[in-house]
């Protein structure tokens, strides 16, 4: 893994119990930040994998909210405020699929996914853009996808809030940078997580069989984007999409 110091710093990642976003929490917590890992719901992953963390378990706080719900996650952000005194980076991990074709998909499944994957990054970058903006400084990234600009059957809704997530970054970068706020993507491609599980062996030979390289990615490839993005060494990347799927 690339090496990166973030001694001092104060690191938010929504989702950041499972998945791409646990491993860029603990990537963040081995860097030396401190870590506000937030989840929906399941308790007993977070609480894995907090276990899994061992003595970097120190710096890591967990939080469990829907950040979808704009009161909760401003409600989660005066509770910060009183326990840091600035926040460094802010990262949307979080996000959930529920496919269908979209003659065939209920209308809660398209209000759901973009509520999580796009309302919910917007209600994080907007309370986390508050406080950068006193500090005049800041790094914000979002998790997008590949899906997001080429399209995928039965993934409308997943593929339009991925899509919004980079128009999103692509104006607010415009309006922070210059009080020295970056906000970046990162596109994972297949990443080998719980996030894929649900496909079928089919389904999986034939995503894996788009890859040029022949395999899905793993999480930690992500997190060292991520920690790049969120670096001192990324001072001048604003605006972009970093894309990790293997020539997809």
């Amino acid at each position: 893994m690339i090496k990166f110091d973030f001694s001092g710093q104060t690191a938010i990642v929504t989702g950041g119990t499972r998945g791409i976003g646990a491993a860029v929490s603990a990537a963040f917590l081995q860097a030396g930040a401190q870590v506000l890992a937030t989840y929906a719901g399941n308790q007993s992953a977070a609480e894995q994998f907090a276990q899994s963390q061992g003595k970097l378990a120190d710096k890591l706080q967990l939080r469990c909210f829907d950040v979808a719900d704009y009161e909760q996650v401003n409600s989660f952000f005066e509770s910060f405020d009183k326990q840091h005194e600035q926040l460094d980076i802010m990262v949307n991990c979080a996000g959930i699929r529920q496919d269908a074709v979209v003659a065939m998909m209920p209308p809660q499944a398209w209000r759901q996914v973009l509520q999580v994957n796009l309302d919910g990054a917007f209600n994080m970058a907007k309370l986390a853009s508050l406080r950068m903006l006193q500090k005049r400084y800041g790094r914000i990234i979002f998790v997008t996808s590949p899906v997001g600009r080429l399209g995928f059957a039965g993934q409308a809704n997943y593929a339009a809030s991925k899509a919004g997530l980079l128009a999103m970054c692509k104006s607010m970068s415009k309006e922070l940078a210059r009080r020295k706020i970056t906000v970046n993507c990162v596109s994972p491609g297949f990443i080998d997580t719980d996030f894929i599980a649900d496909l079928s062996a089919e389904q999986l030979k034939a995503y894996k069989d788009m890859v040029p390289m022949r395999r899905f990615g793993q999480p930690a490839e992500v997190a060292d984007a991520v920690l790049y993005l969120a670096s001192a060494q990324a001072a001048y990347a604003s605006g972009i999409e970093l894309e990790l799927s293997g020539g997809l």
